[in-house]
């Protein structure tokens, strides 16, 4: 069996930690789990989170209480761990850990949000072409790339429910798809759609609109995998069986 990789933004994980995300995961026993939006300082982060029986446990959390921040459960110690791209001005808001497994490196990131203000949407243009440039960086060294994470844009009409009525909204405006092009064309491949070309696969649901209970989602959580990796990806999943935030976990496996 290869390696399992999930991804999951917990919007809170305080909030998920209390709705059982300990007992998930050992049941689940994922090889690699990132995890997004944790919303918590390092004191925040209850002790049982932070010291995890057969994981390694990394964390890097906001810039204050209740914002951003990521971690990462690990069952093998990455040869080198890094909290933050290393890039000026990306790593201010604890939006990514990057994890080297030796055959690829791991980019767990919560990529910015762009609907609360032109500057917010500014800010999330420059992190994703800053994010780019520094990720082909390492291709060109010879690097394989995962990368995964909530990117907060659903790249095709396929990939949300209502498009139309959702095209001048931050999320899925002709710019930020035009990004997630640029992504592919770099040679960065959605593994989701390696194996489903089928529109009603979400992992984003309003949760005042109640719009899990109808499937009125979007798509906007990812596994990316450079080229190279794409002939040992096996399968690539989404998890919308898994509850306790407004997203749901997404998965690959990754062959040896």
């Amino acid at each position: 069996m290869g390696l399992v990789l999930l991804s999951w933004n917990v919007n809170g994980i305080r909030s998920v930690h209390r709705k059982g995300l300990l007992k998930w995961l050992a049941d689940e026993g994922p090889d690699i789990l990132g995890i997004q939006e944790t919303k918590a300082c390092t004191e925040q982060i209850p002790s049982e989170l932070r010291s995890v029986p057969g994981y390694h446990c990394i964390f890097s959390p906001g810039p204050k209480k209740g914002y951003a921040g990521v971690g990462l459960f690990s069952r093998q110690a990455p040869s080198s761990v890094r909290t933050g791209l290393g890039v000026e001005g990306l790593d201010d808001e604890g939006r990514a850990i990057v994890a080297d497994y030796g055959r690829f490196l791991l980019y767990n990131v919560y990529f910015p949000n762009g609907k609360a203000s032109p500057e917010r949407l500014r800010y999330k243009l420059e992190f994703y072409e800053r994010f780019l440039k520094h990720v082909d960086s390492q291709r060109q060294a010879g690097r394989s790339i995962v990368i995964c994470g909530d990117l907060n844009t659903a790249h095709k009409e396929i990939d949300l429910a209502r498009p139309r009525q959702n095209e001048r909204i931050s999320g899925f405006l002709p710019v930020e798809r035009a990004w997630m092009d640029s992504l592919v064309e770099h040679g960065y491949l959605d593994t989701f759609r390696l194996f489903n070309q089928q529109p009603g696969h979400y992992s984003w649901w309003d949760l005042k609109s109640k719009a899990r209970e109808r499937n009125v989602g979007w798509r906007i959580d990812y596994f990316f995998v450079s080229e190279d990796l794409a002939p040992k990806i096996s399968r690539a999943f989404i998890r919308s069986d898994v509850m306790g935030s407004d997203h749901c976990p997404v998965g690959i496996e990754l062959e040896p």
